[in-house]
């Protein structure tokens, strides 16, 4: 399975963007759970948020209410929509991919919390978000 994100950029604290994955690759994209984490240099990778083909998702605390990750199946992209976004959010932006069934909240939980369990990950979007 290959990822390719896209859509990251600047803007300014408050702000909104959206980042995009597209997936090549896999057979049936349906059976993967989708995430994203983000990298600061210095610090630990953070899940941010993952869902399962059925659309079930987990969040990471700091970004609960403000962010939302979907995904169209058809298209095989994903997307992360960043709102109120703050300065603590800059960072490189990943998306991730493990095998899954519909359901499985217990991998999409995993994504989230260790993002370092995923199978598959893209090269990653910048996002900075300037005070």
């Amino acid at each position: 399975v290959q990822l390719m994100e896209s859509g990251g950029g600047e803007v300014q604290a408050g702000g909104s963007i959206r980042l995009s994955c597209t997936a090549s690759g896999a057979d049936d994209y349906r059976r993967y759970c989708l995430g994203w984490y983000r990298e600061v240099p210095g610090k630990n990778r953070d899940g941010v948020a993952a869902l399962d083909s059925d659309g079930s998702a987990d969040y990471g605390t700091s970004v609960k209410g403000r962010f939302t990750v979907s995904r169209n199946n058809a298209k095989n992209i994903l997307y992360l929509q960043m709102n109120s976004l703050k300065p603590e959010d800059t960072g490189m932006y990943f998306c991730t991919a493990e095998s899954c069934n519909p359901r499985d909240y217990d991998v999409v939980h995993a994504l989230v919390v260790n993002p370092n369990v995923a199978a598959y990950w893209g090269q990653g979007t910048q996002v900075t978000v300037a005070s």
